[in-house]
């Protein structure tokens, strides 16, 4: 089994008891793999495993940058057969060039090797920047109503994700996929069973309320992903045990 979930919102949404009750049901569950699938980069996804107020367990992979990057935590280093593909699409320097011209695009200062992040509001023009986009062969993403990333051809998360479980050999029936924002709305499109926890951004509730594989959570953040647990064949059974206990 494997838990593949998006961090802000998600794991680390709901309240504490949600939280604690998920996380050692993670801990104390060999046979349950857990995978962060974030819009941060690796540097923000280690301090958080070192600083969070509530102890988080240690993912064995972290898909970073909303897709771009894929790491193995324990070694420290990207999935090469991954990875490369990732690098392959994606035209480097040229992007932050191209993008500087876009009014009220506001450039995101963090590490980034196979994306470029950024901030706008209601003066940006999306138009120039989807252009742009366009023509560097890159996709781009609006998240949250605020975050704009421009990304490799056809990478996101869910991409990142299905090589990763091809990588790994896990059937996608043994996944369970959770968000709460559009830069999430790749893994659902995936087919893979999922949840988008309650609270979850507006566009991402309408755009998945037609999957009948998506479950739209009564409960925010951890509980969210517990009442899917609780619906998934794979992963019930782990939440019994744990409230019997």
């Amino acid at each position: 089994m494997l838990l593949a979930t998006d961090l802000d919102g998600t794991f680390l949404g709901g309240t504490d008891a949600d939280r604690t009750l998920l996380y050692n049901i993670i801990r104390e569950n060999e046979n349950l793999r857990l995978v962060f699938v974030t819009g941060r980069g690796v540097n923000s996804v280690l301090e958080l495993l070192e600083q969070s107020p509530l102890p988080l367990p240690r993912p064995e992979y972290i898909i970073c940058d909303v897709g771009a990057t894929v790491t193995h935590l324990d070694s420290m280093e990207m999935v090469a057969p991954i990875q490369s593909g990732i690098a392959a699409l994606w035209p480097g320097d040229r992007v932050r060039e191209r993008m500087a011209v876009v009014n009220g695009l506001i450039h995101q200062e963090a590490h980034q090797q196979f994306r470029c992040s950024y901030r706008y509001d209601a003066g940006t023009d999306i138009a120039h920047a989807r252009a742009i986009s366009s023509a560097l062969s890159c996709d781009m993403m609006l998240s949250d109503g605020q975050y704009l990333d421009v990304m490799p051809k056809g990478v996101n998360k869910g991409y990142t994700l299905l090589k990763l479980l091809a990588h790994l050999g896990i059937p996608e029936e043994e996944v369970l996929v959770a968000g709460d924002t559009m830069n999430d709305f790749a893994m659902f499109e995936t087919g893979i069973r999922g949840v988008v926890v309650a609270g979850a951004e507006e566009e991402l509730v309408t755009m998945t309320a037609h999957m009948p594989h998506v479950l739209h959570a009564k409960q925010e953040g951890a509980g969210g992903i517990l009442e899917a647990m609780k619906k998934h064949r794979a992963f019930a059974g782990l939440v019994e045990n744990l409230l019997v206990k």
